[in-house]
């Protein structure tokens, strides 16, 4: 059922249609989101303009600073329509706001239910992904501090296996390899006990080298993929939790904005019957 609309001759001059509270929260959701866009891309152009060039070109496809900017600029296109086209009583880019906003929450929610469909395929490209970034681990710091933080918090080395540093140049254990670090892996590996006053940071030096059951006295030999697998099976509600913490701002950002574009449009109505009546009373 469509809308019922009153008469305009019903309303006096004076009245409107357009809610205060309701474009202003607009205007305030859109601000703070724009503000967060604004620092998300100032810390991505940072980032990126503190590294060699060549390094990163090298691993352009996983490059934290480049997911930064690319969200952050995104995120400064959609507020900078909600925040102007609130303030401006726009019609043309409160409707981009709201139809970006629905396109991106429906290709998330497109993207979550293929994942759940296509596991295998999904844990497949992860696989794919975290290769890559071993490989680029030395090219790339922003890239090298992500790798050790989600190793050491789940306690895992390499994707599949602790073996996969291999892949890396620098760890590769082919006798030809002249680099120093042949048959190691990262610090972030090893394993690390809180009583120790002096913490061995070669503990992973020429681990791969050694049988699983030895190189696990020393380092964690479980992949981060597993790992990972395992950890989002044991917290599927805290997942949940937070994949509702970030649906519910874009709901409230989509129904705010469309009843906003509803009142002005009811206000042009009633701006265009007044016109009309000014004009030709007997109307």
């Amino acid at each position: 059922m469509g809308r019922r609309r009153r008469n305009p001759a019903d309303y006096d001059e004076d009245f409107t249609f357009i809610s205060p509270v309701v474009k202003y929260l607009v205007f305030i959701f859109n601000l703070i989101f724009w503000v967060i866009s604004l620092v998300m891309m100032s810390i991505g152009v940072y980032a990126r303009m503190m590294k060699h060039a060549e390094a990163a070109m090298a691993c352009l496809s996983v490059d934290p600073a480049i997911m930064l900017m690319i969200v952050g600029v995104l995120m400064f296109f959609i507020t900078f329509c909600g925040c102007v086209g609130s303030l401006r009583e726009n019609i043309c880019l409160l409707q981009t706001f709201c139809i970006c906003l629905t396109v991106i929450f429906l290709l998330q929610l497109t993207a979550g239910i293929l994942g759940f469909i296509f596991s295998d395929k999904a844990q497949n490209k992860v696989t794919e992904i975290i290769n890559n970034a071993i490989v680029h681990y030395r090219d790339d710091i922003d890239l090298q501090n992500l790798i050790d933080f989600g190793q050491r918090e789940f306690n895992c080395c390499g994707g599949v296996a602790y073996t996969d540093w291999s892949h890396n140049m620098y760890f590769n254990c082919t006798p030809d390899n002249p680099s120093r670090e042949r048959c190691s892996v990262p610090f972030s590996c090893c394993r690390v006990s809180k009583d120790e006053s002096v913490i061995n940071t070669m503990c992973g030096q020429d681990v791969q080298k050694l049988p699983y059951v030895d190189a696990g006295n020393f380092i964690h030999t479980d992949g981060c993929i597993d790992t990972l697998v395992n950890w989002i099976h044991s917290n599927l509600f805290l997942l949940g939790g937070i994949a509702l913490g970030l649906a519910i701002p874009q709901l409230i950002g989509i129904v705010l904005s469309q009843i906003l574009i509803n009142e002005i449009k009811d206000q042009i109505e009633l701006q265009n019957y007044n016109l009309l009546h000014r004009s030709d009373p007997w109307r």
